[in-house]
């Protein structure tokens, strides 16, 4: 069985919804499963630390979930064009998995979620690929045989899935987003069993 890490940060349910779709497209392939995970919140206040066990939702990543891991979808809400802090935060104490090589070879993806429809999507996009490719992961993104990259009104990229929640933080999302992240996530893992074989 090959285990995707599906890991992100969410503030207000929007991108967590799109890991959840990417679980269940992960979850469809026979031979794949999710494990779904977060990352803390970051401070300001230097003596301020998160509980160890988040009060709901999926667990607190911890490097062995990238260590053990055939595959990476990594997501998060834009910040003016960028990822969030907490996402950035872990990332940047994965030196040791950079040293060790712990995930070159595999295959990684993307999701986004913003407020507005030129809210910073695909730059969060491609800003949250630098590190995976210092890692050395293959980076798998949508193509335009997914007919709804195409055509939806709302989220959705090649760079990976997105969704647009509008000014009325609409967590929900709309069914061309739900499907294109069940694409990337089975997509991505159909990469990881055929990069394994």
């Amino acid at each position: 069985m090959k285990e995707i890490l599906v890991l992100y940060y969410s503030r207000n349910g929007s991108t967590l919804n799109l890991a959840r779709q990417i679980c269940r497209g992960i979850d469809s392939v026979e031979g794949s499963a999710s494990r779904l995970r977060t990352v803390p919140p970051v401070s300001t206040v230097c003596e301020a630390s998160a509980p160890a066990v988040p009060d709901s939702g999926a667990p607190y990543a911890e490097a062995s979930d990238l260590e053990e891991c055939s595959g990476l979808a990594l997501g998060s809400p834009t910040r003016f064009g960028n990822m969030a802090a907490p996402l950035k935060y872990f990332l940047d104490g994965t030196s040791p998995q950079w040293l060790a090589g712990a995930l070159t070879g595999k295959p990684a993806a993307v999701f986004t979620s913003t407020a507005s429809q030129h809210g910073g999507q695909e730059s969060t996009l491609l800003s949250m690929m630098l590190p995976l490719l210092h890692h050395g992961m293959i980076i798998v993104g949508l193509p335009f045989a997914e007919a709804d990259l195409a055509s939806t009104p709302d989220g959705g990229t090649p760079y990976g899935a997105s969704h647009v929640t509008g000014h009325e933080v609409r967590t929900a999302l709309s069914e061309p987003e739900a499907r294109l992240a069940f694409a990337l996530g089975r997509r991505l893992a159909l990469t990881a069993l055929k990069l394994s074989a």
